[in-house]
């Protein structure tokens, strides 16, 4: 008899449907399985024989040839136990030949004791039967919690292949479960760390607003003790709030790397990476033999954050430059090349020389100067040139960081600007039937539409690109950053106060680099 059954695999964040075929015949019992499986694919037989010894089902006795379609697509990982087992039952008349399973799709592994385990990728796989017309996505209970915020399909648990099988053959009912859309509404709106726990550096904090508000790449620079790392850490908490579609979107990534927390189905804020300076650069944009997503794609829709950059190793930093240009990573290997998404905001610290004290008010700087040049030299010009806004963090004074010290704005108050920013940036846009886009991204011809100066700012520009010896990027980013600051305060047209200031968070390059 001819059987066949739905479940589906990986590539890359998106999932794709596999057909499992399996055919059995009247002959001595073998096991065949074909269709470009890995070894975990292959394992599945001994664990499909087993799960159904130690689940008191019978196993057909018959010669199995099992397909995985399309053939030509490599199948990896241990979700197709599930769909390969019910493939054999239904073969085999186990599960009867009249029962239709053609708008049903199943992914699981299988435990020896016939518990169905929980797989990687479940969201993304979920969204694929969605997508190619399933009305049924049957899914470890494990995994239930991700799967069930796709809309369009009934998920349904599945805890052992005992239950399932009672369930196709009409002896026991399994209800779908059910997304509360109030708990993302209610969740997506809770922060932790809150930027009033920052005392005094107020040019930072207006730094880190303005960041936030055109999706600008900043970087801090300072002695120790200043609030860098505070400050990044707080980011998040300011930017807008995750969208249902930016949630599905980083949860996918999180997915498929193993990355979601027991009993999550989704991230409500958005995420935050913080990687070790000895990380890899397979481990930062992504890669493996099995390509996996790299810390830049799990920042996606959120905020990487790289501590003491000039620790990083150069040629590491500078496999940043392609992600922050295009927004995703493509890896090729011999038998796929995946795409993984990477739309994040790039914070970095650095200490302004190796021991940190050059020119400290108070503290005595250690280093040379060739020992100076030789630090600051491990940051490439090319992804400076990437990064907008260059701050400057000075020592804290004591009534700064006292107890009596003056609390700064909550970040509710400020997200709330940057909203305001946004939603002003994406009208203007919209009036002029382009797609909203952060101002971080606009291009070059954008720039001219759209950063519209008037006759004073004009001046203080040319005066700063002759003076500053700025390239022609360095140009388009201080008019970038200043046409957010513009947003900011709700105008139109670029005026001289905002092309001065963008210009101060960018003076830091003769100084330091020049």
């Amino acid at each position: 008899m001819y059987s066949k059954v739905y479940g589906a695999g990986i590539v890359g964040i998106d999932g794709f449907i596999i057909t499992v075929e399996c055919s059995a015949r009247n002959k001595l019992p073998s096991f065949d399985l074909v269709g470009l499986p890995d070894a975990a694919v292959k394992e599945a037989k001994e664990r499909v024989f087993n799960a159904c010894a130690n689940s008191g089902i019978r196993f057909p006795v018959a010669a199995l040839t099992v397909n995985l379609a399309p053939a030509d697509k490599k199948k990896e990982g241990s979700a197709l136990d599930l769909p390969l087992l019910l493939a054999i039952l239904h073969a085999g008349a186990v599960i009867p030949p009249e029962r239709d399973l053609s708008k049903k799709c199943f992914v699981g592994e299988l435990s020896l004791s016939g518990e169905v385990r929980g797989v990687r990728g479940a969201l993304s796989m979920c969204v694929a039967a969605r997508d190619a017309g399933f009305e049924d996505f049957y899914v470890p209970v494990s995994n239930a919690d991700e799967a069930v915020a796709v809309e369009g399909i009934n998920v349904i648990p599945v805890s052992n292949i005992s239950e399932l099988v009672g369930h196709l053959n009409g002896r026991l009912d399994m209800p779908p479960k059910k997304y509360d859309t109030s708990k993302f509404k209610n969740e997506v709106r809770s922060y932790g760390e809150d930027f009033s726990d920052v005392m005094g550096q107020s040019l930072a904090k207006r730094a880190m607003e303005i960041a936030a508000a055109g999706s600008h790449n900043i970087l801090l620079i300072g002695p120790p003790g200043t609030g860098k790392s505070m400050l990044a850490k707080r980011l998040p908490g300011i930017l807008p709030p995750l969208t249902f579609d930016e949630a599905i979107e980083s949860t996918k990534i999180y997915s498929i790397s193993g990355g979601l927390k027991d009993g999550e189905s989704l991230l409500y804020s958005r995420p935050f990476r913080s990687p070790h300076h000895t990380l890899s650069a397979a481990s930062l944009v992504g890669g493996g033999a099995n390509p996996v997503p790299g810390e830049v794609s799990l920042a996606h829709n959120g905020v990487l954050f790289l501590d003491e950059l000039p620790e990083f190793p150069k040629h590491i930093t500078d496999t940043l430059r392609q992600p922050l240009e295009d927004g995703k990573v493509t890896i090729t290997r011999a038998l796929a090349k995946v795409t993984f998404p990477c739309n994040f905001m790039l914070v970095a610290a650095m200490n302004p020389c190796r021991c940190g004290y050059f020119g400290h008010p108070t503290k005595p700087c250690t280093c040379r100067p060739e020992e100076i040049r030789k630090y600051v030299s491990k940051i490439s010009g090319p992804l400076l040139d990437r990064i907008d806004i260059q701050i400057e963090m000075p020592s804290l004074s004591y009534s700064e960081i006292s107890a009596g010290g003056q609390k700064g704005e909550r970040s509710e108050v400020v997200r709330e600007r940057v909203e305001n920013a946004r939603a002003f940036a994406s009208e203007r846009m919209k009036k002029a039937n382009f797609m909203p886009k952060p101002n971080a991204n606009l291009t070059s011809s954008e720039i001219k539409q759209f950063c519209e100066m008037d006759d004073s700012a004009r001046m203080i520009l040319k005066t700063a690109y002759d003076n500053l010896g700025l390239s022609a990027r360095g140009h388009d980013r201080i008019l970038r950053v200043a046409r957010t600051i513009a947003d900011l305060d709700k105008s139109e047209i670029i005026g001289a106060q905002h092309i001065a200031e963008a210009i101060q968070l960018r003076s830091l390059d003769k100084k330091y680099w020049g």
